[in-house]
């Protein structure tokens, strides 16, 4: 599970980091403080979400 949780997280978290930048940058704030806070955020997001993925690829099993 941990091989197919590291893979889904590389990919989760790229996206979520880019979904969290493209939205500070549409609100006006494009200083580096708020990108920077935008990207950690959905690296940090993507751990759970990874979590939950690999545990329902893992079921299927």
């Amino acid at each position: 599970m941990f091989r197919v949780a590291l893979l889904i997280y590389t990919i989760a978290s790229a996206t979520l980091a880019g979904i969290f930048i493209v939205a500070v940058l549409t609100m006006g704030l494009d200083t580096t403080k708020p990108i920077v806070i935008a990207a950690v955020a959905g690296f940090l997001l993507a751990m759970p979400v990874t979590w939950i993925v690999a545990r329902k690829i893992s079921e299927l099993r």
